[in-house]
């Protein structure tokens, strides 16, 4: 369950949300842990979500992501929910669409605050919140040739 926190007055003059991001291109979790840091903040937390080889007993050959044009911006709104529910120092969040091989990168997302367990209550709420409100879809392709929309 998600606490509220107060922020310290000098976080609120500086935007905490500082990379929100689609990318068709291989996505880099150097760059997104360089986006949150933050000299005030004690624990960053960091989900990398990859593509796994399985899904529902099936065997996962690939998959594609797509998203609404307005992804991003539903992206940043989330983001600024989060910040405003923790005392988030920084936060960002990339996804990719497009075409995607088992084991690639499909969404990167971390949070810096001044503790960890904070940290990790505000990076449980991004990516739990982007799964579910963002407008982007997973198409499923399985080894026997069967496929599935998933989040359509």
């Amino acid at each position: 369950m998600a606490r509220t926190y107060e922020h310290p007055g000098e976080h609120a003059a500086q935007d905490p949300v500082r990379l929100i991001a689609i990318r068709e291109t291989p996505l880099s979790v150097d760059e997104v842990f360089a986006a949150v840091g933050d000299d005030a903040a004690g624990g960053t937390a960091l989900f990398v979500g990859t593509v796994r080889n399985h899904d529902g007993g099936a065997d996962v050959a690939d998959l594609g992501y797509s998203c609404h044009p307005s992804a991003e911006a539903v992206m940043r709104g989330i983001a600024e929910k989060v910040a405003a529910e923790y005392p988030v120092r920084a936060l960002a969040a990339v996804h990719r669409v497009g075409d995607l091989a088992v084991g690639d990168l499909a969404v990167v997302v971390a949070v810096s605050c001044p503790h960890r367990g904070e940290a990790f209550e505000a990076c449980r709420k991004l990516i739990d919140d982007l799964k579910h409100e963002a407008p982007i879809w997973k198409h499923q392709r399985f080894s026997d040739g069967s496929e599935e929309w998933v989040g359509a």
